[in-house]
């Protein structure tokens, strides 16, 4: 598994060039690394984010044949998961979302269906996004999203944080109002703390949550992170792992690895246990009581 926010070496640096064009640097472990044309466009997909303009459309992303044959196989692969292991919000979600099944969605598209639903629009990221920018822009109703798919030759498989895992994994997520509506709460928090642990903390809180929740529904655990949603291999191991209650003091200081599937997981009883809990944390949290929770910590 990769790590979405504070791991940057599992986002492939983006270097732009003197003459303004883009290069992403792929590390020789890549399933793409050694493939010349999807590295071309891998490059040409980072310098649409890297040029965008807020406020203007989102630049249309060139997918081959091959790229939409990936998302077609693997969207079909995991609706037959979900309906298994999503919460029933998720699902909800992605009825009301209604995205393209045989086709990747430019992400302009992806904002279109979105917004009329829950107000959240999506934003072009090239790679790694600062931590206090990913999550302030939350408050506002704004995602930034990376635009390119992972390599043809793997594609249940993903080094780095895709167009699959941002959009089948939290585009339908936010599509659901009770789940936007925490999306936002964390935006909220992320803004009115100041110090660097302080904002870690709010992002592992989020990570053990909206990245790797899970909850109790009708007797059985279910998912509603969209990191397990949108990972074929990872939503068949969920329940097999460390299932603990949620803990604000646990969630916001225990260290996870990202190259493995995660193996501490926090079970929410409800989604309004999960607004109760989590959701009147992010809106009244501050750098003291987040303190105080880290002090509070039985390790």
């Amino acid at each position: 598994m990769w790590g979405m926010f504070e791991e940057a070496q599992y986002f492939a640096p983006v270097e732009a060039q003197a003459d303004g064009s883009v290069v992403v640097e792929l590390s020789a472990s890549h399933p793409g690394f050694a493939d010349p044309v999807y590295r071309t466009r891998r490059n040409a997909i980072a310098g649409l984010a890297v040029n965008y303009r807020p406020g203007t459309p989102i630049p249309v992303a060139e997918y081959t044949e091959q790229e939409h044959e990936v998302w077609a196989t693997v969207t079909r692969e995991l609706g037959i998961k979900h309906a298994k292991y999503a919460t029933a919000e998720y699902l909800d979600g992605a009825a009301r979302l209604g995205l393209p099944q045989d086709r990747i969605p430019q992400l302009e598209e992806v904002s279109q269906l979105l917004e009329p639903l829950t107000g959240f629009r999506y934003l072009p990221a090239a790679g790694l996004v600062p931590l206090r920018d990913f999550y302030g822009v939350l408050a506002d109703g704004y995602f930034h999203s990376t635009q390119y798919i992972r390599h043809h030759s793997v594609p249940f498989y993903t080094p780095e944080p895709d167009v699959i895992h941002e959009v089948i994994g939290h585009a339908n997520a936010l599509a659901n109002s009770r789940y936007a509506a925490l999306y936002r709460l964390a935006g909220q928090a992320a803004r009115r703390v100041e110090g660097e642990e302080a904002l870690e903390f709010v992002s592992k809180v989020f990570w053990f949550t909206m990245e790797f929740g899970v909850m109790r529904e009708a007797g059985e655990l279910k998912a509603y992170g969209a990191g397990i949603l949108s990972s074929y291999g990872e939503i068949e191991e969920f329940r097999g792992m460390d299932i603990r209650p949620l803990n604000l003091s646990a969630m916001g200081t225990t260290q996870y690895d990202i190259t493995k599937y995660q193996d501490v997981l926090f079970r929410a009883e409800s989604v309004q246990h999960l607004e109760d809990v989590v959701g009147d944390f992010w809106a009244t949290c501050d750098d003291d009581s987040i303190a105080k929770l880290v002090a509070a910590r039985v390790f």
